[in-house]
C-alpha cells in the first residue's frame, strides 16, 4: 500500500516530485519541486532527488501522482502521493513560483 500526505504536512520548502505537464508547470509550481512529466519518468529515474526520506509526488489534483506512486513503488522507491496535488497545495496557502508570470495552477 502506498502512502499519501496532505500539502499542510509538508514544509513549505519540501522537495517534492511533480509529474504535471510541462504548460502546467509553466503556469504555477511549488518553489522546491522538481520536474517530470509522468510519461517522462521511465527514461529520468536519475533525475529523482537524492533523498533519505520519502519523496511526496504531485499533479494536478491526485490521479497522476498516484499513478506514478504506484510505479515508483514498485521500482523500490519510498514515495507519496500528495493528496489534492497541486489545487490542495494552493488552496493550503503554500507558495507557488512561475517562470514567468503570475503563478497559478491549471
Amino acid at each position: 500500500m502506498s502512502e499519501s500526505t496532505t500539502p499542510q504536512q509538508l514544509p513549505d520548502d519540501a522537495v517534492v516530485l511533480d509529474v504535471r505537464e510541462q504548460d502546467e508547470w509553466d503556469a504555477g509550481h511549488a518553489p522546491g519541486a522538481v520536474h517530470i512529466p509522468l510519461g517522462d519518468l521511465p527514461t529520468h529515474l536519475d533525475d529523482l532527488p537524492p533523498d533519505d526520506t520519502t519523496l511526496p509526488v504531485i499533479c494536478r489534483s491526485g490521479g497522476r501522482s498516484s499513478q506514478a506512486v504506484a510505479w515508483l513503488s514498485q521500482q523500490g522507491f519510498d514515495v507519496a502521493n500528495v493528496d489534492g496535488g497541486m489545487r490542495a497545495w494552493a488552496s493550503a496557502g503554500k507558495p507557488l513560483t512561475a517562470d514567468s508570470g503570475e503563478p497559478r495552477v491549471i
